[in-house]
C-alpha cells in the first residue's frame, strides 16, 4: 500500500514538473521509480501515462502543432525507439542499467545546464542536426524515458513562441511513445500490475498536469527545470551509488 501511494506521489510530481516546463516527468520519474518497481515496468509505465500528459497539453495547445517541422526529426526518433528496443529486452532489468541511468539523469542536468547558456542558431536547419537529436533521444527516451531534453534543445531553437515549443514537443512524445509502447505490446512485456499502476497513475498525471499547466501559463519556467534538474541530479547520484 505504501509502495502504491510513493509511486502515485512520484507520478503525480513529475506530470507537475512536465505541465509546467514541456518536459520532466520522465526524467523525475526514472530516477526513483526503479528504486520501487523493476527497471522494465519503470520505464514502460512513463512511457505510457507520458502520452497521457503529452495528450492533455496537446489538445490544449493543438493549434500551435506544425506537422510538417516534426517529419524531419521524428523520422530518426523512430529509428532510436527500434533500437531501444531491442536495447530494453535484452539488458533492461540489471544492476549496469541502473548505475547506467544515473549516468544518464547527471549528464542529463548538465546537459540542461550547458544548454540554458546557448544562444539562438539557424544549425536546426542542417539536414545532420535534427537527425542527430532525433535519433539520440529516441534511443535514450526508449531506454530510460527521459529523451525529452534532446528535442526541448531542438524545439526551444526551432521556435521562440513557448505554447509552440510545447505543443509540438508533445506531440513527438505522444507518437514515440506510441510507437514504442505498440513493440513492447506485440512482445508480450506487459504485466497485470502495469494495469493496476497505469490506470491509478492516470489519475496522479492528469491532477498534476493540470495544475503544472496553470504555472506554465502564469511564470517563468525557468524556476521550475532548476528546481527539476537538482531533484533529478539527486536521483541519479542515489542509483550510481546505492543501486
Amino acid at each position: 500500500m505504501w509502495e502504491l501511494l510513493f509511486v502515485l506521489a512520484i507520478l503525480f510530481v513529475g506530470s507537475f514538473i512536465q505541465g509546467a516546463s514541456g518536459f520532466g516527468f520522465g526524467l523525475f520519474s526514472m530516477g526513483l521509480l526503479p528504486i520501487l518497481l523493476p527497471f522494465k515496468n519503470s520505464t514502460l509505465l512513463v512511457l505510457a501515462l507520458t502520452i497521457v500528459i503529452s495528450l492533455h497539453v496537446a489538445v490544449k495547445f493543438r493549434k500551435y502543432i506544425q506537422v510538417k517541422d516534426l517529419l524531419s526529426i521524428l523520422s530518426f526518433a523512430l529509428a532510436g525507439r527500434v533500437l531501444s528496443f531491442f536495447i530494453l529486452s535484452f539488458y533492461g532489468e540489471t544492476e549496469m542499467m541502473r548505475k547506467l541511468l544515473g549516468l544518464v539523469l547527471i549528464g542529463m542536468v548538465v546537459y540542461l545546464y550547458v544548454s540554458e547558456k546557448n544562444t539562438y542558431t539557424p544549425s536546426f536547419e542542417k539536414p545532420l542536426f535534427p537527425m542527430l537529436i532525433g535519433l539520440t533521444g529516441g534511443m535514450i527516451g526508449g531506454i530510460f524515458a527521459v529523451g525529452g531534453p534532446f528535442f526541448v534543445f531542438y524545439f526551444l531553437m526551432r521556435y521562440k513562441e513557448k505554447e509552440r515549443y510545447n505543443a509540438n514537443l508533445q506531440a513527438s512524445f505522444i507518437i514515440m511513445n506510441s510507437f514504442t509502447i505498440i513493440l513492447h505490446g506485440i512482445h508480450g512485456d506487459f504485466t497485470g500490475s502495469f494495469a493496476l499502476y497505469f490506470l491509478l497513475g492516470i489519475v496522479a498525471v492528469l491532477a498534476g498536469v493540470h495544475i503544472g499547466l496553470k504555472w506554465f501559463e502564469r511564470l517563468p519556467h525557468t524556476r521550475i527545470k532548476k528546481l527539476a534538474s537538482l531533484i533529478v541530479l539527486i536521483a541519479g547520484m542515489n542509483l550510481l551509488v546505492f543501486s
